[in-house]
């Protein structure tokens, strides 16, 4: 029996197949709508790294002598959720080719398509103005220039560094080190004295010093607000940190930041990477034992108490230092997200001027 010979598929016919599996195999991308998109918006301003900055802006707020209305507080706190905000979508929507690439950040909203560019930016535009306007508005222009400036550091300046310059870290330090200079400046704080003079940098030395010295002890009260050392030691404290959080972090994550082509020193050299690390933990020893207690803002049992966490966490540097394997780095990176909250809880217990016996009713204020 014969069979009609079938006539094979020309080049056109198997085109149009194709484009017509792959139209049917379109699905257009779901808009986010209602709690979803407020979890994108949550993934875009990401919130836990957020959350850090708003805690850190706050103990700026706690520690200033000056006492802080619930408006202001409330200010300073949404203000800076939002600064925070614009600056992480910006810097995600920067880096979308180069996310897609790490396993730990393929999964951002930008990545999987989640929220469109257009709708992202919109998003950080609007809180990028929202939240210097508030803290303009409700606070001063000080900080609300801080948290532009913040805005500005982070999306631009570390941002546009990450592949080129290893410095980008030392940038990204100095973003971390702006919050609690918002929380100062958001109390009426100042970042430097109205008039340079040797009244204006008062030093609260330790008092068997002051008396074998015969140097009158500074009165702690306003005149606080004035000493450019207060300022100085809140930033020193977050900018040292970020170094002895990220380098470890960045160690363990070192192949991911090479594969995406970012210029972090773990990439480059380990050995200096832990060095930096080690040399800020280090750092952190002098800026908690005699510049907080010196400028005023604590007590100097405050500097006795963080002695303990800094020399733990010191000797886990010096160990990631010196072996400089993935054991010490995590080692190193779990200390640092457990010294924060521990040493600024040590802050507030040991501010200057705070009777706590008194204010928990043990003792009257006849006896403090």
């Amino acid at each position: 029996m014969a069979h009609r010979p079938m006539a094979l598929p020309t080049s056109s016919d198997s085109s149009g197949s194709d484009s017509k599996n792959s139209l049917a195999a379109f699905r257009e991308i779901e808009k986010p709508t209602g709690i979803k998109l407020l979890k994108v918006y949550n993934q875009l301003a990401k919130s836990n790294l957020t959350i850090l900055v708003v805690l850190t802006s706050m103990s700026g707020v706690a520690l200033s002598p000056y006492p802080a209305t619930i408006p202001v507080l409330l200010a300073t706190a949404l203000g800076t959720v939002l600064c925070s905000a614009s600056a992480n979508t910006l810097n995600q929507l920067q880096e979308v080719p180069f996310d897609a690439q790490m396993a730990r950040t393929r999964m951002r909203p930008f990545v999987r398509r989640a929220i469109t560019p257009l709708h992202g930016l919109g998003f950080a535009i609007t809180t990028g103005i929202a939240g210097p306007a508030i803290l303009w508005g409700m606070t001063n222009p000080t900080t609300a220039c801080l948290g532009l400036a913040n805005i500005v550091l982070y999306a631009g300046g570390y941002t546009w560094l990450k592949r080129r310059s290893i410095w980008n870290t030392w940038v990204g330090a100095v973003v971390g080190g702006i919050p609690p200079l918002m929380g100062w400046t958001a109390c009426g704080g100042r970042l430097l004295p109205e008039s340079w003079s040797m009244d204006s940098v008062p030093l609260f030395l330790p008092s068997f010093i002051a008396d074998a010295a015969s140097i009158p002890v500074p009165v702690a009260d306003l005149t606080t607000l004035d000493n450019p050392l207060a300022p100085f030691a809140f930033f020193m404290f977050l900018f040292s940190w970020q170094f002895f959080h990220f380098m470890p972090l960045s160690h363990i994550v070192r192949h991911s930041y090479a594969q995406a082509g970012y210029h972090m020193l773990a990439v480059f050299d380990q050995r200096k990477n832990a060095l930096v690390a080690l040399r800020h933990t280090l750092l952190l020893i002098p800026v908690c034992s005699v510049l907080f207690p010196i400028s005023g803002l604590t007590t100097w049992w405050f500097a006795a108490t963080t002695l303990v966490p800094n020399l733990v966490c010191a000797r886990g540097a010096w160990q990631f230092w010196k072996k400089g394997g993935e054991k010490e780095a995590r080692v190193l990176f779990q200390q640092s997200l457990w010294y924060l909250p521990v040493v600024m809880g040590l802050m507030m217990f040991h501010k200057q001027g705070m009777e706590w016996l008194e204010w928990l009713g043990i003792v009257d204020k006849e006896d403090v």
